[in-house]
């Protein structure tokens, strides 16, 4: 858990979470804050399991997926090659595109393009193309008069996408079902704070829309993980404009490694589905394996 990326206090949380309940699980649990000596602790400690509970790069890419695969250790979530594309949002979109998935469009362009002139007609999102939780991401509304000004720390390749409007919708997979539909309310957008923050967001779980679009999340979500050949737990995110009916749900991105924190989905995704978080982390420690 930890590690050095954007994501590392709710890598953090979602490591804490995940070893308090393995251990009312009766495992025996050996927490690792993932640094470069990352491998000499591995062969220190020598696991059977590694359950992987860091997020953004490094972590979630297929970096740490390759070093596990390297040294032979099980491991829980996604291995090198679905890690890898599912961190790259353009890429995840053109495996979305292959297996008949709707998406909107979107771009690649560098920075200075981005800050000097609207590359896309508004309203349109700017993000990193290789992070998650929200993390870098602007908004460019239909009445902006100029592009976004951006941070300075924001890297050098930036992914533009047209905006998708309406509700926002996400469902997880497991092994090889799809769990259920949830609804995420919030005062804005669904931004870092509103993930991790206590009162951020409001989850409706089951989702209270039309059975067509309840079924075809889950649809959607098990061909997406499919697609990317993803393993274990992967959380799959939706925007749904109702305005236009089945035609308005679009596939956002695939998370490898969905968030293990209180305010989770995942996690409250399996408890509507009758299975307890301690139960969740059993399976998926259970589940672990090379070769991934």
């Amino acid at each position: 858990m930890g590690g050095p990326s954007a994501e590392r206090e709710v890598s953090l949380a979602s490591g804490k979470g995940c070893s308090e309940a393995l251990r009312g699980e009766g495992f025996d649990v050996v927490d690792v804050d993932a640094g470069r000596d990352l491998a000499a602790r591995l062969d220190e400690i020598k696991p059977d399991v590694v359950f992987n509970a860091l997020h953004g790069r490094w972590g979630e890419d297929g970096c740490v997926q390759g070093l596990l695969e390297w040294m032979g250790l099980p491991y829980t979530h996604s291995g090198v090659l679905a890690s890898a594309l599912a961190m790259d949002k353009q890429r995840t979109k053109d495996v979305y595109r292959a297996a008949g998935l709707p998406v909107v469009d979107s771009r690649l362009a560098c920075r200075e393009e981005v800050a000097a002139r609207h590359v896309m007609e508004p309203p349109y999102v700017v993000k990193p193309y290789n992070e998650g939780s929200s993390v870098g991401v602007y908004i460019v509304h239909e009445a902006a008069n100029a592009p976004p000004k951006l941070a300075e720390d924001m890297p050098e390749i930036l992914m533009v996408e047209q905006f998708a409007p309406g509700r926002e919708l996400t469902t997880t997979v497991m092994g090889d079902r799809a769990l259920t539909v949830t609804d995420i309310i919030t005062e804005g957008w669904y931004d870092y704070h509103a993930k991790y923050s206590e009162g951020g967001s409001r989850h409706v779980v089951p989702a209270e829309v039309p059975g067509e679009i309840f079924e075809a999340c889950l649809d959607y979500a098990l061909r997406a993980h499919r697609a990317l050949g993803c393993r274990g737990v992967s959380r799959t995110d939706f925007r749904w404009d109702e305005a236009k009916g089945l035609a308005g749900l679009v596939l956002l991105e695939t998370n490898t490694q969905p968030g293990m924190t209180p305010t989770s989905l995942s996690p409250e995704q399996a408890q509507a589905c009758g299975m307890s978080f301690g139960e969740l982390c059993r399976w998926m420690v259970e589940d672990a394996s090379c070769n991934r």
